[in-house]
């Protein structure tokens, strides 16, 4: 996994959760994909999960996100630093996201500073 394609899949993840959509956002995950998100109470399985989240958290709150910085921390995986902001006002958070070798994100460990 090279850091270009790291920095596509973080790309292609903002770019479809700032448009809504939840059908785009999936295509992005695997099957048995995690969002583990300590700021929401819980962690968010599968596809049915991570469309939840997108649906209750991007489209509910009307987030964008604006991403800050990217810095590979691993093979496949990357730390993202992004600005978020919607109807709950405005937080900077890091996503840790891990991407396996068909370039799927397989996890995320969201962090809201």
């Amino acid at each position: 996994m090279t850091d270009t394609r790291l920095r596509q899949t973080a790309d292609a993840l903002i770019a479809a959760t700032n448009a809504y959509d939840a059908d785009a956002a999936l295509t992005l995950f695997a099957a048995d994909a995690v969002i583990d998100d300590p700021s929401a109470g819980h962690r968010f399985d599968g596809h049915a999960g991570i469309r939840n989240y997108v649906e209750q958290y991007f489209v509910g709150f009307h987030t964008v996100t604006r991403l800050l910085s990217i810095e590979t921390i691993g093979e496949g995986r990357a730390r993202i630093r992004v600005d978020f902001t919607g109807d709950f006002g405005h937080e900077i958070g890091l996503l840790d996201i891990s991407v396996n070798a068909d370039g799927l994100i397989t996890r995320i460990e969201a962090d809201l500073e």
